[in-house]
């Protein structure tokens, strides 16, 4: 019988690789803790009909990455490709947002069906914030910042560009399609079957064409900024001022789009040449009519989201990772004779409860001193406590040994136990 495989683009996640995840997670929950940020959880199986209400019919993730069915029970389903619609359908449901201010996060699992290559899963993972009920550029800045914040944090800044653009009202924005359709219909003959696809459905996601041939054919194109309304061009020159006075550099990119239809305003992406062609890491931007779309009042919104994936592919490669983070186990227990299995447990007890921050194995199964101790070495810990003692002669003391190349040892009092491993492990009680 074959072995079951998993999901193509479905990928595990190995006990050598968590802690790197981890570290991750840590760094963006203490990010979003310092920002005044609350964790908000939703499903990961939501109506269809909330994508396709939020997203846009007409984008690719509808018309062709979703993971849509029909339950038993007759209803449309669909696993979430995003994470904006869930906690807005959330948020609004539980009575959150009408004239509140809100600022959420969220972290989990999303899923697309697209082609699987590095840094692009079909089930992938998101970090993401969520901002309502706040007017002015000043809580797109605090967004923008927040995700510079966790660059600082992971040492990542010098390898990110963040990347900006107004794309103005959604009225503005029919304007400016009709023009852009018209444009793309007279260049029609150098632009490839996508973005020929596109230009009746889409246009604006035309511009976001990573062929090099669709974008020397819309050099001459008609400029998005041509079309914006005052107001916007007013919040989003706030929105720069505010940046540059927070110290955060930008570049402005005409042609970012983003690739959901519920974006007004301010965009933004956070881009690097350090994953080949899956430079952007984040994106987000404002989505003032998104609660109103879905059935809620009107309220105002911002927000960004994440791969994570991509940022540990990061810090891999460039070996960000603090090598402390790979160590799990500080501390292994060798037990040397049956009869010492009972004593052993206790004293992984004690210690565990002494010292709840350390990673502690007491060896179970048996086996020859060889063995256990090359399990401990294999372990990573730092040290082995040997417990041995003749047949019948009760417990007294243990050897506490290095799992280095000096391979020093003491023997301590059973007793006197913890506090000896508290000055060879610098532990402050």
């Amino acid at each position: 019988m074959a072995k079951l495989q998993a999901i193509r683009g479905m990928n595990d996640i190995l006990p050598e690789q968590t802690p790197n995840w981890q570290y991750v997670e840590k760094c963006f929950q203490a990010v979003v803790r310092r920002y005044g940020y609350r964790e908000i959880r939703f499903p990961i199986l939501e109506q269809t009909q909330l994508f396709k209400r939020s997203i846009g019919e007409v984008t690719d993730i509808v018309e062709k990455e979703m993971y849509s069915f029909d339950d038993r029970n007759g209803d449309n389903l669909s696993l979430r490709p995003e994470g904006t619609a869930g906690c807005v359908r959330a948020a609004d449901q539980h009575g959150l947002l009408f004239n509140q201010q809100q600022r959420l996060w969220y972290q989990g699992p999303m899923f697309r069906h697209e082609r699987p290559q590095k840094g692009r899963y079909r089930q992938f993972q998101q970090f993401g914030v969520e901002a309502f009920g706040m007017v002015g550029p000043d809580i797109d800045a605090e967004v923008i910042q927040l995700s510079a914040s966790l660059w600082q944090d992971l040492q990542l800044e010098e390898y990110l560009t963040l990347e900006i653009n107004n794309i103005g009202a959604a009225e503005d924005r029919k304007r400016y399609a009709a023009a852009l359709t018209a444009f793309l219909v007279f260049h029609a003959d150098e632009l490839d079957d996508d973005a020929r696809n596109r230009m009746h459905s889409n246009p604006l996601r035309v511009l976001d064409s990573k062929n090099p041939a669709v974008q020397e054919a819309l050099q001459g194109a008609p400029a998005l900024v041509d079309y914006v309304s005052d107001e916007s061009v007013v919040h989003y020159g706030e929105l720069k001022s505010l940046l540059t006075q927070s110290g955060i550099a930008f570049i402005e990119n005409p042609r970012l789009v983003r690739g959901l239809d519920y974006y007004n305003n301010c965009v933004f992406e956070w881009t690097t040449d350090s994953l080949g062609a899956q430079g952007t890491v984040c994106g987000g931007g404002r989505y003032d009519g998104l609660v109103e779309q879905l059935g809620g009042k009107p309220t105002v919104a911002a927000g960004f989201a994440m791969g994570v994936e991509r940022l540990v592919l990061m810090l891999d490669s460039l070996g960000k990772i603090p090598e402390a983070i790979t160590k799990v186990i500080d501390v292994y227990i060798v037990v040397v004779g049956g009869q010492l299995a009972g004593p052993a447990q206790l004293l992984a007890k004690q210690l565990r409860q002494r010292f709840p921050d350390i990673g502690l194995i007491a060896h179970c199964g048996g086996g020859k001193y060889n063995n256990q101790m090359k399990r401990a070495f294999n372990s990573g810990a730092r040290l082995a406590i040997v417990l041995e003692t003749e047949s019948d002669q009760p417990l007294k003391a243990v050897k506490i040994r290095h799992l280095d190349d000096s391979g020093d040892s003491v023997s301590v009092e059973i007793a006197k136990c913890g506090d000896k491993l508290a000055e060879i492990l610098s532990i402050s009680e």
